[in-house]
């Protein structure tokens, strides 16, 4: 509220002849200015303020610093805000002011937005968030909400962002802090413009709108017209899109902004695409795309426009040559953001031209070449983290070749590598001899029946006659039924829903209805390169198991778990301790136990876990959504103040050399799915650290079901079975001949590969 900030501080008739408080008058005024773009002012204002601090520097002197950092947002020097915010930064915790230090850090998170370092910006905003919450700074904890949401939108998780937004939002309205409001409407329409729902996004930009001119800031206004002329373009509203974004660009130059007229510029460029006047929205994305002004966002979208528009006129090549411009733009920005092992950066920003760019190659003929860049973009951030995948600026040189028959021969297994598409869904069925690509539905038809089927399996109901098991069937497997030979070993590479799918529960309809695990040997691996990479180094390690003295290390076992239960939210898991005796009974000799108080996050990390062929955890477990290298294993405390849980972050900084890691616990795998990203959770942190296979559940079940499928699942690896073949006998076992034949009792249990 900035016109009635300055109304106050102009009511004061004489100054405060203590500096401290006149300079802190003074810092707000330029604040007040400068988000006002009276920028003029604003110099004049703090530059007053900055010659009383020259004497001697006062508490208030390192509001001024941040004020500065404002001033600079708002004139758009990221370089310039992002060094006046550290040195308040530094400022508050020499001097000691708590409130001024939780500003900085909420402000340095919302310069890393702007400059497109998500992960950093989700660092910052929960500094800022957990000091203020401390301090019981409402307002502080609001913003750093919005700002946090925000990040959660830009790294793919749209849902947790409109969560955060929403909820904030209303404590903006009971605060009656109108500024904040108008600024997470703005950000929850994004969201909802991202989950294509463009009319409820444009009743948010809207309300947004009304509420940034009734308190005059020109920067909400300017943003909530930028937001609604894309998503009236994104409607087909030609004129109202039209309309929008003359006002935002008159805003924008208004301020000598150039970096702002870029973005309303770019909804002119999508505008004349659709009148097909394609000279112009060439001129305009080329424009965009080389001003020096602009940034990444703006360069990769303009490119993605052109090939989008060439497509359209026909012009094969240039599309083809502006689709790998802006997937390479976007991949160089991404591998540049600064990230940490606790967090997964994501592709949904760019998910949709590489979605376009897939079906363009499919329909130019070069299903290869499509599977090819679908397998890049499946595989890109976890490649990158195994060091499999260049990063930077080699990014341009796109996909690296990949073999997929040569895969297939050396998996000895068929492989399903699947993509769902807005437009349209694809599978590749890959055998030694041949690729063969089958158009499917559209993801959002699959994710419905994958949400229905999965509903269904959440219970011990008899799904058998289900009709959405079947449907599933018929759109998933049986286009490539030709393919696959009876009792033939599979790997599916899956995509978006599908990762929380187990495809062995799907129903064969004939000759009667069964479940496909009696027709295949069902495996999972995030990516085809992955898995490649996986195959060699597990031929390595074949070979040298077979030297001399070397297949003593096969048979060893860490076995943790039964843990005393570390609070009332993880009470003790009743069968726990029958169930680690009936594992360790199979490994009579070479085996290091951890139980009850023993069994600990610090047991596990200081057992030197890279000695053990196979490794078994009997606990709770946890799944993040926000992060998915924060999901845990819940274990014992050592001390009262001590971590009981083992996170996957922890997980990954130990290399290990394990034939297998089971988790035996409730949500191991993970209880979400990220698009783009294929396996999360625990079972990635297992395979990302260096084991050959990983057993994780994908939802909880009963004790007594999972002793007696861990007990034949061990029979059959003592008699020489390979880790998939073994599990899938124990499933069998349990389907043909107990009481625990429905999927709710055996599908939990997957088996992972290719780390």
């Amino acid at each position: 509220m900035s016109q009635e900030t300055l109304a106050v501080l102009n009511s004061v008739e004489k100054p405060p002849e203590e500096r401290n408080p006149a300079i802190a008058m003074l810092a707000l005024e330029g604040v007040a200015y400068a988000h006002l773009h009276l920028f003029a002012d604003a110099d004049r204002i703090l530059g007053q303020a900055e010659h009383s601090c020259s004497a001697t520097a006062v508490a208030a002197c390192g509001h001024v610093i941040r004020a500065n950092g404002v001033l600079a947002i708002e004139r758009g020097n990221l370089d310039q805000a992002q060094q006046f915010f550290l040195q308040s930064l530094s400022f508050s915790r020499a001097d000691g002011d708590q409130f001024l230090e939780a500003t900085a850090l909420l402000n340095l998170g919302a310069v890393s937005l702007k400059k497109e370092h998500f992960d950093e910006a989700i660092d910052r905003s929960d500094e800022a968030l957990r000091l203020s919450v401390a301090l019981d700074a409402r307002d502080v904890v609001l913003v750093a909400l919005e700002n946090l949401g925000w990040a959660y939108y830009n790294v793919g998780d749209s849902e947790k962002a409109l969560e955060l937004f929403l909820e904030a939002e209303k404590s903006a309205l009971r605060l009656g802090d109108i500024v904040d409001q108008v600024s997470l409407l703005t950000d929850a329409g994004y969201v909802y413009a991202r989950l294509h729902d463009f009319s409820q996004a444009k009743r948010s930009y809207m309300q947004a709108l009304k509420l940034a001119r009734e308190i005059k800031t020109t920067q909400h206004t300017f943003n909530a017209l930028r937001a609604l002329a894309l998503v009236s373009a994104q409607n087909s509203e030609l004129e109202e899109a039209r309309k929008y974004s003359d006002e935002a660009i008159a805003i924008a130059r208004a301020d000598s902004n150039r970096l702002n007229e870029l973005y309303p510029l770019l909804v002119k460029g999508l505008i004349a695409t659709k009148l097909h006047d394609g000279p112009e929205a060439e001129r305009i994305f080329r424009d965009i795309e080389r001003d020096q002004n602009g940034n990444a966002s703006l360069k990769w979208r303009s490119e993605y426009g052109l090939a989008q528009l060439y497509e359209d006129e026909k012009r094969a090549d240039g599309a083809d040559h502006e689709y790998r411009a802006a997937l390479a733009t976007f991949e160089e920005v991404r591998s540049s953001l600064q990230r940490n092992d606790s967090r997964l950066p994501f592709s949904n920003n760019a998910s949709r031209i590489y979605d376009d760019y897939i079906h363009f190659l499919v329909i130019q003929g070069r299903a290869e070449d499509a599977l090819r860049w679908a397998d890049y973009s499946r595989a890109r951030t976890l490649a990158e983290g195994l060091g499999l995948l260049t990063k930077g600026k080699d990014a341009h040189a796109g996909p690296p070749p990949l073999s997929p028959r040569e895969i297939s021969r050396r998996a000895q297994g068929t492989l399903l590598f699947y993509w769902l598409g807005e437009k349209q869904s694809y599978l590749w069925a890959i055998t030694p001899q041949q690729v063969s690509l089958f158009p499917l539905p559209p993801g959002a038809q699959i994710d419905s029946l994958v949400q229905r089927y999965r509903t269904a399996l959440s219970g011990p109901q008899d799904v058998l006659a289900s009709e959405n098991g079947r449907a599933l069937y018929r759109t998933l497997i049986a286009p490539a039924k030709t393919m696959l030979a009876n009792n033939a070993k599979v790997f599916i590479i899956p995509d978006g829903s599908l990762n929380n799918l187990n495809f062995e529960t799907l129903v064969v309809p004939d000759p009667s209805p069964h479940y496909w695990i009696e027709d295949a040997d069902v495996l999972s691996a995030s990516s085809l390169r992955v898995l490649a990479a996986s195959l060699v180094r597990k031929n390595a390690t074949e070979d040298i198991r077979n030297t001399t003295g070397a297949k003593n290390r096969r048979r060893q076992l860490l076995l943790i778990g039964n843990s005393v239960a570390p609070s009332k939210e993880y009470p003790e898991l009743p069968r726990a301790g029958e169930q680690m005796a009936s594992v360790a009974r199979h490994f009579p000799v070479r085996q290091q136990i951890y139980e009850r108080d023993q069994a600990t996050p610090a047991a596990y990390l200081t057992s030197n876990p890279e000695k053990f062929s196979h490794i078994h955890f009997v606990a709770h477990g946890t799944a993040s959504r926000l992060s998915p290298l924060d999901s845990a294993i819940v274990l014992s405390k050592s001390a009262e103040t001590a971590p009981f849980k083992l996170y996957a972050r922890d997980i990954v900084r130990h290399p290990l050399h394990a034939d297998l890691v089971t988790i035996s616990a409730c949500y191991g795998a993970g209880s979400r799915a990220y698009s783009g990203e294929g396996l999360v959770g625990l079972a990635w942190a297992f395979l990302r650290a260096g084991a050959h296979n990983v057993i994780a559940s994908l939802w909880e079940v009963t004790d007594a079901s999972t002793e007696q499928l861990m007990d034949r699942f061990y029979d059959e690896l003592d008699q020489g079975a390979s880790p998939d073949a073994a599990l899938r006998a124990a499933k069998l076992s349990l389907l043909h001949g107990s009481a625990f034949h429905n999927p709710f009792y055996w599908a939990p249990f997957q088996l992972y590969t290719g780390s």
